[in-house]
């Protein structure tokens, strides 16, 4: 069956996506699966454990900008093992939802319905490249920074004569060995840079497919809604139970079953990303407003200005799917509703009003069951982690 459902998928999401979900084990036909989600869990813990060890150890001792800066990659690797961990326990959903892609898929093998299916996969592919790309280059980026601000920490130690100056990681971790002497330090950064690439990369994966799905799911309303004009063009075309109508009301139960399917994966993912992301925003801004117009934290601007963009990108895309979601629903009951279901057969009728009726129920991504994902949801982390960065201290008031 899993054979089936991949051998069907095939172009459906973007490669990189598959890629992607193939290396953290949930991909229907991957292999060594089990093993592939222990390295997760097991790598993603470890890191945890001496990142937080570090913020501990540190936090009445070091600057407050350096502190908060390590705090935003801490915080955001936390996000992404709770992630993975929902994922990995909602995987049977998941291939659920790649069998319902397929069925859709293999439903729209000619005419208008194929070429809005084409242009779909399209804007997905070219979607999901780019998300995976910016996660990635904010890695890099990062990295950069880290680099830079290192060579500066080291002529200026060599200035004031320090006999060793203490050497910036890629993720601030307090480790059970010196990592200060080379070659340990080289060791340590080159696993810390791919490890955090790798990261980067995964949870670009997530939010790329989640793009991946809602258009997929937009498109699908597309092809209802124009089946509903066509069959609306004529003044006899309800007059007989038409099997037009009846493929309508399938497609309609599966945007429905997609929908609630999507929900379910992702409603409670949503709840730790605005929980987190408020927190990592507040940071980096915390970070960003304290670089600005320092000239020795000028390389903790550069790295971490675009990790925040791409942190604020991380929540408007759960934000606007929420919203596109809610749109497309919308736009079945309006199709509906101007079909001309009144000139049908008592019958048709029904059906007709039955359709109108459920396309009341709302499709939408909720943030773990409390509130519906929307640009409101979005303005209101932004204005939350504002307020929060207003009511922290600054540098001199922390020492």
């Amino acid at each position: 069956m899993a054979t089936k459902i991949d051998s069907t998928l095939v172009g459906l999401v973007s490669r990189s996506i598959e890629i992607g979900l193939r290396v953290i084990g949930v991909w229907p036909d991957s292999s060594f699966s089990s093993l592939r989600r222990a390295f997760w869990m097991i790598t993603l813990t470890i890191a945890q454990t001496f990142q937080y060890r570090y913020f501990v150890v540190h936090v009445r001792t070091d600057d407050l900008s350096r502190l908060m800066d390590g705090l935003s990659t801490t915080m955001s690797y936390s996000l992404l093992l709770l992630k993975l961990t929902i994922f990995w326990i909602h995987r049977r959903i998941f291939h659920h939802i790649l069998a319902t892609m397929a069925r859709d898929r293999s439903d729209c093998a000619t005419g208008w319905a194929a070429c809005s299916m084409s242009r779909t996969i399209y804007v997905s592919h070219r979607s999901s490249n780019l998300i995976i790309g910016l996660y990635s280059m904010s890695v890099l980026l990062y990295g950069t920074g880290v680099l830079v601000g290192h060579t500066d920490e080291s002529d200026e130690a060599e200035d004031e004569q320090f006999s060793e100056p203490t050497r910036e990681q890629f993720l601030k971790m307090e480790l059970p060995f010196e990592s200060n002497i080379s070659p340990v330090y080289e060791v340590v950064m080159v696993v810390q840079f791919f490890h955090q690439l790798a990261a980067a990369t995964i949870v670009g994966v997530l939010n790329a497919l989640i793009v991946s799905l809602i258009l997929h799911v937009g498109g699908q309303v597309d092809i209802m809604c124009r089946g509903l004009l066509e069959i609306s063009l004529g003044d006899d075309a309800f007059d007989s139970p038409s099997p037009v109508v009846n493929a309508l009301i399938r497609r309609h139960q599966r945007i429905i079953a997609l929908s609630s399917d999507i929900e379910t994966l992702f409603c409670y993912i949503a709840l730790m990303q605005f929980l987190w992301n408020t927190l990592v925003i507040c940071s980096l801004g915390f970070v960003i407003v304290t670089s600005i117009g320092d000239t020795q934290n000028s390389t903790m601007l550069i790295k971490s200005l675009f990790f925040y963009i791409v942190i604020t990108l991380e929540a408007f895309i759960f934000c606007y799917a929420g919203e596109y979601l809610s749109a497309k629903g919308r736009m079945i009951g309006d199709a509906a509703y101007d079909a001309k279901w009144y000139n049908s057969s008592p019958t048709q009728s029904r059906i007709m009003l039955l359709l109108i009726l459920r396309s009341q129920r709302k499709l939408t991504i909720s943030i773990g069951k409390f509130t519906d994902l929307s640009l409101e949801r979005f303005t209101t982390v932004k204005r939350t982690s504002g307020f929060a960065l207003f009511l922290l201290p600054s540098n001199e008031s922390y020492r």
